[in-house]
């Protein structure tokens, strides 16, 4: 007989429900909800896994972030960061000690000041900043974040770049002493002696202090006419006359390409001079070329009569050569902001740094740019006679 439609599904529950046979089931019981019970329950018990291991998932990843960059922080980085140094008064004194005495010739009192400016270098060699160090010097508008090849020749240790620098220090006391004297027509005489040693190449031949004579037969008289004798020897062995200890002395030196195909002895060069006067310098555990102009310009105020500053605070920076000529140097932003907080006014800056200067100076700090001494005695003595520091040479 066929099955009699029962009532609707929603009425199933009601006191008063038809005969179970209706719902189609053979044990008269609807399972259907049942079911959907059953399966909303597996599912929760698949998902409560899923969601655990989800969760594992990412505390894991979350930890190799965190350990990836802590081990990149802790890594040694190829950079080097560069912020102010100490500017020291090259007419003045340091710890009691005067930052330079001549004797020899006649000297006159001096004021104001003509401050030399120095830059810390961090990182560099085997003194690598982790990255965090790197990052602070970037944020930091008063440093300078460079590739450390840039201040650190790649394969040069630290050491033999302190080295280098303290060769340089000395080489620029000698030169700022012979522009001094090329300015006001002193008369003194030059040669070209080994300050050091770049690389082992002719390290047995030559002796720090060697002073050269000629060249294959050519007299030495500066390092153009040397750089020019090498060039013409090519891959050849040059033979060099030296003095050592005051002993003429004849070696065979050989050379290696560098840059742009000029021949190189290994050697550091210092210029050696023979001057009328005795220039003794003061300063310790400061480096580089940097301060050859400051220094010639303290020189030409000691051996000229009247104050050169008339009392103001100037400040500077600059390798010099023994002809008075200025050339560019590295850091000069940092010197700059070193220079207006010992209270510079007017700040010399190597016409060639100017690329470096525009944007970077100091608010209430004049800068004059000069490309000689003669230029830079010029606006000191200007400047110090009452002239508008603005009515000069400048870099903006």
């Amino acid at each position: 007989m066929p099955a009699v439609p029962g009532p609707p599904e929603s009425s199933m529950n009601d006191a008063a429900a038809p005969n179970p046979q209706m719902t189609g089931d053979p044990d008269g019981a609807d399972h259907r909800p049942l079911l959907r019970r059953r399966s909303t329950s597996a599912a929760g018990a698949q998902g409560a896994p899923q969601s655990a291991a989800a969760r594992r998932g990412r505390s894991i990843a979350g930890w190799i972030i965190v350990g990836t960059i802590a081990l990149a922080a802790m890594l040694p980085t190829h950079f080097v960061v560069e912020s102010a140094g100490p500017a020291l008064n090259t007419i003045g004194e340091v710890d009691g000690t005067a930052m330079l005495t001549v004797t020899g010739k006649p000297t006159y009192p001096t004021s104001g000041a003509l401050d030399m400016t120095t830059v810390y270098v961090q990182g560099g060699g085997q003194q690598r900043l982790g990255f965090f160090n790197v990052l602070s010097g970037w944020i930091n508008p008063r440093q300078d974040v460079l590739p450390e090849e840039m201040v650190l020749p790649r394969g040069t240790t630290s050491e033999q770049q302190s080295e280098q620098n303290t060769v340089m220090m000395d080489d620029s006391q000698q030169l700022s002493t012979a522009a001094a004297l090329h300015e006001l027509d002193i008369p003194f005489t030059q040669h070209l002696s080994v300050a050091g040693f770049a690389t082992e190449q002719n390290a047995k031949a030559l002796k720090t202090g060697d002073q050269l004579v000629a060249i294959n037969g050519t007299t030495v008289t500066d390092l153009a006419l040397l750089k020019d004798e090498l060039q013409k020897a090519g891959e050849k062995p040059s033979e060099l006359e030296i003095l050592r200890d005051g002993k003429p002395l004849t070696v065979t030196v050989n050379t290696t390409a560098g840059p742009g195909g000029q021949r190189q002895l290994g050697i550091l060069l210092g210029s050696g001079f023979d001057f009328p006067v005795d220039v003794t310098f003061g300063l310790e555990n400061v480096g580089g070329p940097s301060a050859g102009m400051m220094f010639a310009l303290a020189i030409v105020d000691e051996l000229t009569e009247g104050e050169m500053t008339g009392g103001k605070h100037f400040a500077g920076t600059g390798a010099i050569t023994a002809d008075g000529q200025v050339q560019p140097i590295g850091g000069i932003a940092q010197k700059m902001v070193g220079a207006k907080s010992n209270g510079a006014q007017v700040f010399l800056a190597p016409a060639e740094n100017c690329t470096d200067v525009v944007g970077r100076v100091p608010a209430g700090l004049d800068v004059v740019k000069v490309e000689t001494l003669d230029q830079a005695r010029a606006a000191v003595e200007g400047i110090g006679g009452g002239k508008d520091p603005k009515s000069f040479p400048t870099c903006q």
